[in-house]
Formats: C-alpha cells, sequence, structure tokens
C-alpha cells in the first residue's frame, strides 16, 4: 500500500543561530508519595523585568489534533500498522512546522500563505493516512471512528494562544487523582494567557530568537522553537500549591520498594518509542535517556527485554524506565547536532545527565495492591500539551527546598543559589486487570481519585514514582529574554514547553520480583 511505516523519517532542518543558555537546578527531600496524579500549578505572578509581549499576530506553531487519543479501539490484529501510520502523522506535522519556520518572509508578505501552503497541503496528506488507518481497523472487523476525517484539519497557533508558559490566576495544584476523562481539578489553564519574550525589537535580534529571513520567530530558544522567556518562572515568587495527601485508611498499603538503577551515566540514548511507534526508527523525534533494561529501541520485544539486562543493582528488574533529556541552551552542541530527534529537529544543546535519578514504588492510602502484570506499558504525561491541553499533562517541576510547597506544570522553575532543579513523575496506580497496553496506550491505567481510590473496577498496582535531580546553573531573564535557558527535548513544533515533559515504563521482571515488591509495600516495609 506504499507505506513508509518503517522508513527513517524526514529531518526537520531547523537552523540553530541565536545562542540562549544553561539551566538551574539543586537537591532536596523526598516527596514520592505527594503524587496520586497530574498536578497542575497555580501561579499569577511573572518572574523578571520588562518582558515583552509576542506579536499576536504571529503564527508560533501548528496545532493538529491528537489522532492516537482517539483511538481506543483498534483491534490487536491492526495496532502494528495503525501505530506506523500515527507515526505517519507525526512526520507530516514535523515538515510542516519546519516550513512553517523557514517562510518567514514569504508570511510577512502574504496573509494567507500559511493556510494555503502549509495548512491546506498538510490537511490533504493527513486525509490519505485517516483513510488507511480506517482501512486497517475495517479489514479485521473493527470500527473506526466516525468522525476519522475531522481530525485531518490542523490550525496555525499564535504565540499567545499556545497551552505552555502562561500563567494561571486561582487556581490549586491537583492532588489526589486525574477525574476520568481528564478534567482538571482547580486552576484549569485557560488558553489564551500570553506568552512573553523571544520577539524581536527596533530590528534587533534578541538572545532567545531565531532570525528566518528578516523575520523573527518569537518563540525563543537556541534552535528558534522554544523554550521562551515566560516559560520559567523564580520559584521563590510562587504561591505554594501542594495539597495534602490523601488520608490513609485501616487498609492501606504504606510501603515501599527502592530500584537503584543509575542515571545514564552510560549515556544510553535513542529517539525511538518501542510504546507508542513500534518498528518506528525516530518514532520520537526526540531523545530518550534509558535506564534498566539496556536493549530498548523501536525495534524491541518482549522476548528482546528478556534478553537485554539491565543497568539496575537488582538483576531481576529488566523493566525499562525512560524519559526525554534535559538539554542546556548555551549555544554548544551535543554528539547529535546533526541527527534526526536532534539538532536536525530543534533539540539542541548540551544533555544534561542527572545527578540523582530516584525510583521508588509506593502503595496505595486506602487499599493493598496487586503485581503489576509482565511487559505493562505505561505513559505518564503528554508530549504534546502545548497543542492538545493540560488534560493528560503530569508534570512536576520543582527545586530542592521547596518540592513541599510548589510544584509546577506549565513552567521550568529559577531555582535560588544551591538549589537544584527537580523533576517528579508520578505515573497512574490503577489497573484495569486486564491489558497490558491499551489501543491509545491510556486507557488500560488511570490514576486514583482523590481520595486515593480506583474507579470503575481498576486494580490498585504499586505507584511508579522517580525523582530526577539536576544542576543546573539559574537562567535570567533580562528585558523580556531568558538567557541560560534549560528545557526537554520534545517534538519540534511543541516548543519545549515544561508541560511537555513524560516518563515511559515497561515493566519487566523475573525471579519473582514483581510479587516481591507488591508484597513489601502491603506489608509496609521499606525494601530495596
Amino acid at each position: 500500500m506504499g507505506r513508509n511505516t518503517r522508513k527513517r523519517r524526514t529531518p526537520l532542518a531547523t537552523k540553530a543561530i541565536a545562542a540562549s543558555a544553561a539551566l538551574a537546578l539543586g537537591g532536596g527531600g523526598l516527596i514520592w508519595a505527594n503524587f496520586y496524579a497530574s498536578a497542575h500549578e497555580s501561579n499569577n505572578q511573572s518572574w523578571g523585568g520588562n518582558q515583552t509581549k509576542a506579536a499576536t499576530a504571529q503564527v508560533a506553531t501548528i496545532s493538529c489534533p491528537d489522532v492516537g487519543q482517539k483511538l481506543t479501539n483498534v483491534p490487536n490484529q491492526a495496532r502494528g500498522e495503525v501505530a506506523g501510520e500515527l507515526s505517519n502523522l507525526d512526520r507530516q506535522i514535523t515538515d510542516a512546522y519546519q516550513r512553517l519556520a523557514t517562510t518567514r518572509d514569504a508570511q510577512a508578505r502574504d496573509t494567507s500563505f500559511v493556510q494555503n501552503s502549509i495548512l491546506q497541503p498538510l490537511q490533504d496528506r493527513r486525509k490519505a493516512i485517516l483513510d488507511r488507518i480506517r482501512l486497517e481497523i475495517t479489514r479485521v472487523g473493527g470500527t473506526a471512528p466516525g468522525d476519522l476525517n475531522t481530525l485531518a484539519t490542523c490550525t496555525a497557533q499564535n504565540a499567545n494562544q499556545t497551552t505552555g508558559g502562561q500563567q494561571q490566576n486561582g487556581g490549586q495544584q491537583q492532588q489526589g487523582g486525574q477525574q476520568q476523562g481528564g478534567q482538571q481539578q482547580g486552576g484549569q489553564q485557560q488558553n489564551g494567557g500570553q506568552q512573553q519574550g523571544g520577539q524581536q525589537q527596533n530590528g534587533q535580534q534578541q538572545n532567545g530568537g531565531q532570525q528566518q529571513g528578516g523575520q523573527q520567530q518569537n518563540n525563543g530558544g537556541q534552535a528558534g522553537n522554544g523554550p521562551a522567556a515566560a516559560d520559567f518562572v523564580d520559584i521563590t515568587k510562587v504561591q505554594a500549591n501542594v495539597r495534602a495527601k490523601p488520608r490513609r485508611s485501616g487498609n492501606a498499603s504504606t510501603g515501599t520498594f527502592t530500584t537503584r538503577c543509575g542515571v545514564n551515566a552510560n549515556k544510553n540514548h535513542n529517539t525511538d518509542n518501542v510504546i507508542v511507534a513500534p518498528g518506528v526508527t525516530n518514532g520520537a523525534h526526540h531523545l530518550h535517556d534509558y535506564v534498566g533494561n539496556q536493549k530498548v529501541n523501536a525495534f524491541s520485544s518482549n522476548n528482546t527485554f528478556l534478553q537485554g539486562g539491565t543497568s539496575c543493582q537488582n538483576r531481576n528488574d529488566l523493566s525499562s524506565y525512560y524519559w526525554p533529556v534535559v538539554r542546556i541552551q548555551d549555544g554548544s552542541q551535543d554528539f547529535d547536532q546533526n541527527a534526526d530527534g536532534g539538532g536536525k529537529e530543534g533539540n539542541v544543546g548540551k544533555i544534561l545527565v542527572p545527578a540523582q535519578a530516584q525510583i521508588k514504588y509506593v502503595g496505595s492510602p486506602t487499599s493493598k495492591v496487586v503485581a503489576m502484570p509482565q511487559f505493562l506499558r505505561i505513559i505518564t504525561g503528554d508530549a504534546k500539551t502545548t497543542t492538545n491541553g493540560l488534560a493528560n499533562a503530569n508534570a512536576h517541576w520543582s527545586c530542592t527546598g521547596f518540592e513541599n510547597k510548589v510544584q509546577l506544570t506549565t513552567q521550568y522553575p529559577i531555582c535560588p543559589q544551591g538549589s537544584k532543579v527537580v523533576r517528579t513523575f508520578a505515573f497512574q496506580s490503577c489497573w484495569d486487570g486486564q491489558n497490558v497496553d491499551s489501543a491509545n496506550h491510556r486507557t488500560h491505567v488511570a490514576f486514583a481519585d482523590a481520595s486515593g481510590n480506583c474507579q470503575n473496577g481498576f486494580k490498585a498496582i504499586p505507584q511508579l514514582t522517580m525523582r530526577l535531580v539536576y544542576n543546573i546553573t539559574p537562567p535570567t531573564v533580562q528585558n523580556g529574554q531568558v538567557k541560560n535557558a534549560y528545557a526537554v527535548d520534545g517534538f519540534p513544533e511543541q516548543l519545549h514547553k515544561a508541560a511537555t515533559d513524560h516518563d515511559d515504563f515497561i515493566s519487566v521482571t523475573t525471579g519473582g520480583l514483581a510479587n516481591k515488591i507488591a508484597n513489601c509495600v502491603n506489608r509496609g516495609q521499606n525494601c530495596a
């Protein structure tokens, strides 16, 4: 059928021109059991002095419906082919964003250029792939969503429409569970906040912006696709937003199990994503750190995992733990500056190895847990929140010394001197009891509710929590521009927003380890 689902992607030839630079990190206490679901910070204070507003007429990025999240009933026989087609959709968006980023002169001369030369051709190409997805599903007796064709249309987003880097008013961090259907409780972020920084003033290019044919891209960052000044906040000026943990019942599972797997000092990296895009090289379009299982790439299988070896001290822990790398955007480049998923797709700067990477399984405040099934796959967070919104966001950014008080979702923290940047992940802790994955990679697991209970017949499993600590020189914001920026890798059109942070996990154990973890947690022991 002429599909290109197993071939290498067309690279995004994004130029790395303006240098903007460095990270801010710190050290602090553990709050593993403090997260039971997605957390969204509330913050109505901006950081820095004279921040300039991005021109509202400037198209910042391309927003396309996330087709994969709509496909909840793909038959198993069709999932491989459908995953390949979904990867083709991602490649198309990457290519369209490249064209958007390199045609600023044409856009300035012709107000219809983006629609006629970028969005309409993209829609036509997406329709062809959506037709193939429908065919793959129906070919094996499945039923495709009736509104699949409506997902072909993409839109242009201005700088003040992107989800990341906005301020919130009056909301509180959600603790205690994500509502079914992805509704955020307390402080739902509204589209339409103003993004600041990274724009051209008086014909002069500012740090953090990319010059394209005389026009300023306004997205900030060393490669011109973020982060911008508004994506950072001085954590000392953010009001406390961490809610209390759910109250424990008499049946709570209060133990912990820690597995020590290192910080990826051996630089085990790739830009694949075997969960979402199996068999597709560069399916993630950004670079991951891998700890645990040492043989994970797009072509790995369950059998491969069992033979992969591990970086974990417990040799029975063959699980794969992987997350997007953090880079310092200081004008430097790393080994992948000319590679797909790296510099060719706007992921630039020096890759930073975590100073600490702590992996811990915790229990449920209301019940005992059952062991994780072999080969269970969980993705927490959403790599596409800039265009998807925050329904599936689960980013937690903070600084050592602040973790019990402030957790950020839509901004990166600027930590005070002596404090380190901390990324924390709290995975879904409820399992449907049957499936190790689902068509959209989400519906087989869920977050507990606000009281810590699993709903809809789901069973509590040990909750995977991860805490990554980084030593980063604090960024500064001057005149609306960020210097010494840091950011996570991401899809180029997602503009390196903090909310796009996410984490991936495949449970692979031997020697009865899964049962040992559950038993330790249920007995209230602290094991390692």
